[in-house]
């Protein structure tokens, strides 16, 4: 619930819909849209950005101030701890001031992504007075907001509840309630949705999604993703100082055998047998391919396809020889190549990709062995301390890659202490910290796009992450009961894990009258989006609905 900490998708989700940002993507086109910035201008240079906060009140009726986005990136700019979720994004901030409702960023180099900034603001009057970030869980409610809805209650890892936030500068959501519930079971889920218990079930698995395509009462929703699964391998962390941290296993430090696996792995087999088909082959980096300008994909010499003989070949050349039971060990002969998989205790698909990956390394003398984790553990080891080797992981892509790019900053590594981080694989290159810099301040944008992908083929071929496959964005919701939702983009798009609120804030749904009542009058609201493993599930009753929907119209986009 603290956003300056927050980096997964359930949690940034629901921060989307709680906060503000100085732009928000448009729905149709994801290009930047006003959100609290109304409006923008920049100095000729392109090193002065002065953004015009719009006249708006928080949740709790204090006005929105330039005050606030600056203390926000100030205390970025200045906590370590507070630079977990969002660092990258203010690390060419050289000042950050308010006067009124201007907000003036003054910039160390221009900056290309200056209007796509993934930064939420937030209410300074209510968040100055934290003084340890790193151990604050924000579970102080109701929340004071600026977006559709105000968390109102919550318990750790079991649900969320959300309200409808009547000083929203765009109006009211027609959802008077949200309650995020995260479940154990994903069947239940799925029955849940086809008794008609709940409404909306979001970013399934094929598996799952296959259990509810036929149903005549469900719409099912099969679209490109924005989401690249990948491999990171441990190929030697390290924290900012670059002093080592963890047990990463030592021959993942040599390209050549981070290159084998890659030619190990057959990723058409896996979309086919543990996506169901409902996915694209990786044949890239980690950008998915629904961002055309930014889509980068191996051609040529350098595609890495499925080889287990030149995979073989790779190592035998480096001396990784193997044994007479068939697994290879380190050239000096100490230590067997035997390594870690780290994977989610609560994402059963997890299991069947390690059963492939587990017989596709056997193949070249490798043994891999499957090590489940909870969530934050998983998150502290795979991001913090280094104790894995191989971890399955993922990244929800922004309209403007330049996020995702920056997970793999040096900046990104945790300090020796522990704290900040963010880092998706401790990834510390020259060569791609200097590309990141020079897209950073490349306006032209076919130029700028070049440059990411330059990134992208860096991480491709030094491969601290082995991108495997994008899946297919898998939803269903009741068609009885959602009268109307708006995807992001609005043509073929995204509903829960959009890189906006539109969905839920547009969401509209039939009245239900409440339990020991005749239908007619009132009728009782929440939107409940329960978490299975990644899986959303949205349930749906209206409060006063009908009653408001005209006197909410104009105040409507």
């Amino acid at each position: 619930m603290n956003p300056f900490l927050a980096v997964r998708l359930v949690s940034t989700s629901i921060h989307r819909w709680m906060y503000g940002y100085l732009t928000v993507p448009d729905s149709k086109t994801l290009q930047p849209s006003p959100d609290l910035a109304e409006s923008w201008t920049t100095s000729e240079d392109g090193l002065t950005w002065t953004f015009k906060i719009r006249t708006a009140k928080w949740s709790d009726g204090q006005p929105i101030t330039a005050d606030d986005a600056a203390w926000t990136f100030n205390k970025i700019m200045t906590d370590e701890a507070a630079k977990t979720a969002n660092g990258p994004s203010v690390e060419n901030f050289e000042t950050v001031t308010a006067s009124g409702q201007d907000l003036t960023i003054k910039l160390k180099s221009p900056q290309a992504s200056m209007l796509e900034n993934p930064v939420p603001i937030m209410p300074k009057h209510a968040w100055e007075s934290v003084t340890d970030m790193t151990n604050y869980d924000a579970e102080k409610y109701p929340t004071v907001s600026s977006g559709p809805y105000i968390a109102v209650e919550h318990k750790k890892d079991q649900y969320v509840k959300l309200q409808a936030n009547p000083n929203y500068w765009r109006g009211k959501p027609k959802i008077d309630e949200l309650q995020v519930i995260f479940f154990d079971n994903p069947q239940a889920a799925i029955a849940s949705l086809k008794k008609g218990d709940i409404d909306l079930l979001g970013r399934m698995t094929p598996q799952e999604f296959e259990g509810i395509e036929n149903d005549p009462n469900v719409e099912a929703w099969n679209t490109q993703g924005r989401r690249a699964a990948y491999l990171q391998i441990n190929h030697g962390a390290t924290t900012t100082d670059d002093k080592p941290v963890g047990d990463g296993h030592p021959a993942l430090k040599d390209v050549k055998v981070r290159q084998a696996l890659h030619y190990a792995i057959d990723k058409q087999k896996l979309v086919d047998e543990v996506q169901n088909g409902l996915a694209k082959p990786a044949d890239g980096s980690i950008v998915p391919p629904m961002y055309k300008d930014f889509f980068w994909e191996a051609t040529g010499a350098e595609k890495v396809g499925y080889d287990p003989a030149k995979a073989n070949q790779i190592l035998d050349d480096a001396g990784y020889k193997k044994g007479s039971d068939g697994i290879r060990t380190m050239p000096d002969g100490k230590r067997k190549l035997e390594f870690r998989f780290s994977i989610h205790t609560e994402t059963p698909i997890e299991d069947k990709l390690a059963e492939y990956l587990t017989g596709f390394f056997k193949e070249i003398g490798i043994t891999l062995t499957t090590n489940k984790l909870d969530s934050s553990k998983f998150t502290e080891e795979t991001g913090v301390t280094g104790l894995f080797d191989i971890a399955i992981s993922g990244w929800s892509v922004n309209p403007d890659p330049e996020e995702v790019m920056a997970t793999h900053l040096c900046s990104r590594r945790p300090a020796p202490g522990g704290e900040g981080g963010g880092t998706e694989s401790f990834f510390c290159d020259d060569t791609f910290e200097k590309l990141y810099k020079d897209q950073l301040k490349e306006l032209d944008r076919p130029k700028r796009a070049d440059l990411l992908k330059q990134m992208q083929e860096r991480l491709y071929t030094e491969a601290p992450v082995i991108a495997i496959y994008y899946p297919n964005d898998l939803e269903g919701y009741r068609k009885d009961k959602i009268t109307s939702i708006t995807p992001i983009p609005e043509e073929k798009g995204i509903l829960y894990g959009g890189s906006g609120y539109w969905p839920f804030y547009t969401v509209d749904a039939k009245a239900t009258a409440p339990a020991g009542t005749s239908g007619g009058g009132g009728s009782n609201t929440g939107l409940i989006i329960g978490i299975v493993g990644g899986v959303v599930v949205i349930g749906l009753a209206v409060f006063l609905l009908t009653r408001r929907r005209k006197s909410t119209a104009d105040e409507r986009e």
